[in-house]
């Protein structure tokens, strides 16, 4: 069974393994999972590119052909390039010994050109060898060119709004898959239907802000997105729970869904009001979960900046 690689970015690094685990097990219950530092192996039948499309975090991703001694290379290993016309040579190195990177790319590139007739190409290249060193072990893996997604849209953006990397994360880590509906019932500038959209998951959008639903539609609108909006409150779950698969929303903190409440009233309102076996991924301000003591499959502290941490929930 392929292994494929996944080098993330330590920003959220905890929030990120997880997130590929829960993408790889998503599409293979049986895949298996190496961890070495932000190195992620998995050996499974799906292939790297599908996971890397919806992933937040990876920084470079591909298929490990061979786990190597040293710096060793074949006819063999290179078959990846039979019908590559441009390839580069790229050293990730995670291990503690220091390397001369730049004379090792030069030196392994030009072992492969002895063995292929592919030329090297520093930019765009058709294939990427890579060589990666850690303390434990060492790999040698590939990428090919793939096409670049391209990111939604926003016209209009809202200060504090939902950062999109971290509502990718964690609809992905919801377990929410390609067909199914999510539902954000304090949709805002509408991230979360945006990124579903994006990923080939259906959504629905709540705001009790007339404003706010304005302006997701607008946002959906420019990127020919179709995502329900519903001018109501966050209550309206209740009524339309059969219509939606799991819930990922940022809950305000600045802003309430109703002037008279405020975000302590409305996150317990929200728990109490969950839909059963939905998924489910939540973030609130981190001083609202030491009051409420909530309760989830997992928990992840994100940083803002002094004076706001905040919390995502999964359940």
């Amino acid at each position: 069974m392929p292994e494929n690689f996944f080098i993330l970015s330590k920003d959220h690094l905890e929030l990120a393994t997880d997130e590929i685990i829960a993408l790889s097990k998503m599409y293979d219950r049986f895949s298996k999972i190496k961890i070495i530092s932000n190195l992620i192996i998995i050996q499974s039948k799906t292939n790297w590119e599908k996971i890397t499309k919806r992933a937040s975090f990876v920084k470079i991703s591909g298929q490990i052909l061979r786990k190597m001694s040293g710096l060793f290379l074949d006819e063999e290993n290179l078959g990846v390039l039979k019908n590559a016309k441009t390839f580069v040579c790229r050293i990730i190195n995670l291990s503690l010994n220091q390397f001369n990177i730049s004379e090792l790319e030069r030196s392994m590139g030009d072992m492969i050109s002895k063995f292929s007739n592919a030329k090297v190409k520093l930019e765009d290249p058709d294939i990427t060898v890579y060589l990666i060193f850690t303390d434990k072990e060492n790999f040698f893996g590939f990428s090919k060119r793939i096409k670049e997604e391209n990111k939604p849209k926003k016209v209009t953006k809202y200060p504090h709004e939902l950062d999109w990397k971290l509502t990718r994360a964690m609809i992905n880590l919801a377990g929410m898959k390609e067909g199914e509906t999510v539902c954000d019932p304090f949709c805002g500038t509408g991230t979360t239907l945006l990124e579903a959209e994006s990923m080939g998951i259906n959504a629905i959008g709540l705001d009790f802000d007339e404003k706010m639903c304005a302006i997701s539609k607008e946002n959906l609108k420019v990127n020919g997105y179709k995502s329900r909006i519903l001018n109501t409150d966050f209550q309206e779950l209740v009524e339309i729970s059969d219509e939606f698969d799991g819930i990922v929303t940022d809950l305000p903190y600045g802003r309430s869904s109703k002037t008279s409440e405020n975000p302590e009233v409305i996150l317990k309102k929200f728990f109490s009001i969950l839909p059963k076996r939905k998924k489910v991924a939540v973030m609130y301000k981190k001083e609202l979960d030491n009051k409420l003591k909530l309760k989830g499959l997992k928990k992840y502290e994100i940083y803002r900046h002094k004076s706001l941490t905040r919390t995502i929930l999964i359940k």
